[in-house]
């Protein structure tokens, strides 16, 4: 198969873009090797349909795609393209992903954990960011993808070590908010805006500070103050103005990360982008199962530290951001050189 003639992608997704993001960052990987042509649908599962039921049907002799993706998601088989390839992340892209890979005989890659009772063998690769799936044949265990190219951001190629030596002279930091079991008390905001004027004091260091749309506005109003003073805070992205999509410019402009650690994608796109990160977190912080595996995995690799708000200062930040070493490849070709090897058929 010629390698410019385009690899027809279906991109079932989700409405998560914690979801969606990491399937879009398998499909810009895919593209480093071949030209894409990407035919994304939205999955909206009707939820009167429970998923034992969902599960049990795929399982089953009489399973038959094209009933499956009419009642349970409203996808018309009939209208489906013509395909190389099915890609999907998250949970509820389970079932249509391999509705529609069936239909189609064609290869398909997942990304993310995989429902109980649903077998690997449902699937032709299963993108995994946890240690446990290693040595399954079936499993390819990276680094969340993104599709943010550190090169196409200007990011250095040697990435340089920060600590209590070399200070940063610009730094990121992503605010979050309340989100699972992620509580933020009002002192504990305030702490963290504390230490962001002592690290400006203390080392010089400015700040380039993006909120999200968890974000209270309280805490965004108090950013937009400390805004005033440029020697502590060099630009201010506002979500309530601004949107999402603006976090590449955030990337492209600074030396390491501070990252809310209610965010997994924001930690992951960081680290893609090939900086020193350390997530921050409040006292009521605790991880789902997947996610405290993640964060190991993570740390596991020297690619971030955390350190709870209630420890943070400006030398313990320091001595966090020394143990960590950023990636010096990029994260795309890498994932790129893996896809290859596993899906020859294809790349």
């Amino acid at each position: 198969m010629s390698d410019i003639t385009p690899l027809r992608v279906i991109f079932l997704a989700d409405t998560r873009p914690g979801h969606y993001h990491i399937a879009e960052g398998v499909i810009a990987a895919l593209a480093r090797l071949r030209p894409v042509d990407v035919t994304r649908i939205e999955v909206k599962r009707k939820w009167i349909v429970p998923t034992r039921w969902l599960r049990a049907r795929i399982n089953a002799k009489s399973f038959y795609p094209p009933r499956m993706l009419r009642m349970a998601y409203r996808i018309d088989a009939e209208t489906l393209p013509e395909a190389d390839l099915v890609v999907s992340a998250g949970g509820e892209t389970h079932m249509p992903n391999i509705c529609v890979t069936r239909l189609l005989d064609v290869p398909n890659i997942f990304c993310g954990s995989l429902l109980r009772g649903l077998e690997p063998d449902n699937f032709s690769l299963i993108i995994s960011s946890y240690e446990r799936d290693r040595g399954s044949e079936r499993h390819l265990v990276v680094l969340k993808p993104s599709s943010i190219d550190p090169d196409a951001l200007g990011r250095p190629a040697t990435v340089p070590r920060f600590g209590p030596e070399n200070h940063p002279q610009t730094l990121g930091l992503l605010i979050g908010g309340q989100a699972g079991r992620f509580r933020y008390r009002d002192s504990e905001w305030k702490d963290l805006l504390t230490f962001v004027a002592k690290v400006a004091s203390a080392w010089g260091t400015r700040w380039l500070i993006s909120t999200s749309r968890r974000t209270p506005d309280s805490v965004a109003d108090r950013i937009a103050e400390m805004a005033r003073d440029e020697s502590v805070v060099a630009k201010f992205v506002d979500f309530r103005t601004a949107g999402p999509g603006t976090l590449p410019q955030i990337f492209a402009n600074s030396d390491a990360i501070v990252c809310t650690e209610d965010s997994s994608s924001m930690i992951s796109e960081a680290v893609s982008a090939r900086l020193p990160v350390v997530g921050v977190s409040p006292r009521a912080a605790r991880f789902t199962e997947d996610e405290q595996l993640y964060r190991e995995f993570l740390m596991g690799n020297n690619w971030s530290r955390t350190i709870p708000i209630a420890e943070l200062t400006p030398d313990s930040f320091a001595g966090a951001l020394a143990e960590v070493e950023p990636l010096q490849e990029n994260p795309l070709d890498a994932l790129a050189q893996k896809l290859k090897a596993r899906l020859p058929e294809l790349l």
